[in-house]
């Protein structure tokens, strides 16, 4: 994926989209908002703090409310993309720039910058979870101290990525294939998932 520096560059990459992206961006950007970049797309914020960001997809484009659960929805135009993993975020989803109702989306951004301001905000869960070793890790451990100390000194997360990645393996065959494969990675203290978290 192309890293984003600036929104121009943002709304040329979904030129499909331009005309409605900028009629969004010019709707924000008459707020308070601070118009950033974060996670390769247009994020607007209060205060140093996430209130709403743009984004534009093949089929659809839109605005999503970082604290939209907070929202009274007046118009019932956000949606939970992804129903019991999401609690805060919502979206509001355009198909076509004929869609777009600049008064209405007006009063959404107005509201979510409201909340914000007085503290409407869901906090990550940062109470500890627990990393259960899988047996055929703490096998492998056994037989390769260099190993298991290059675990240990992984962060929490990533060390219960490589567990979850071993424990959803259904067959035996599988979770062998998949200790041989990071193996390596571990001893190079390297994540599961870092490949993708700097692209």
């Amino acid at each position: 994926m192309k890293k984003i520096y600036s929104v121009e560059e943002y709304i040329e990459e979904h030129a499909h989209f331009s005309e409605a992206l900028i009629l969004l961006r010019d709707i924000i950007i008459a707020t308070e908002c601070v118009e950033t970049i974060k996670w390769n797309a247009p994020v607007y914020t209060v205060n140093n703090k996430n209130v709403l960001g743009l984004g534009a997809f093949k089929n659809h484009f839109g605005i999503w409310f970082f604290n939209g659960v907070f929202l009274k929805d007046t118009h019932n135009l956000l949606i939970n993309a992804q129903k019991n993993k999401t609690k805060a975020l919502r979206q509001m989803r355009f198909e076509s720039l004929s869609e777009i109702d600049k008064h209405i989306v007006l009063d959404y951004v107005k509201e979510a910058i409201e909340n914000q301001k007085s503290g409407k905000e869901i906090k990550p869960d940062r109470s500890k979870k627990e990393t259960v070793i899988p047996k055929e890790l703490k096998d492998l451990f056994a037989n390769n101290n260099d190993l298991k100390k290059s675990f240990e000194s992984l962060s929490p997360y990533k060390q219960r990525e490589y567990c979850n990645y071993i424990d959803s393996a259904k067959r035996e065959a599988t979770k062998q294939t998949r200790l041989k494969k990071i193996t390596p990675m571990i001893l190079q203290n390297i994540g599961l998932n870092d490949k993708y978290k700097n692209c």
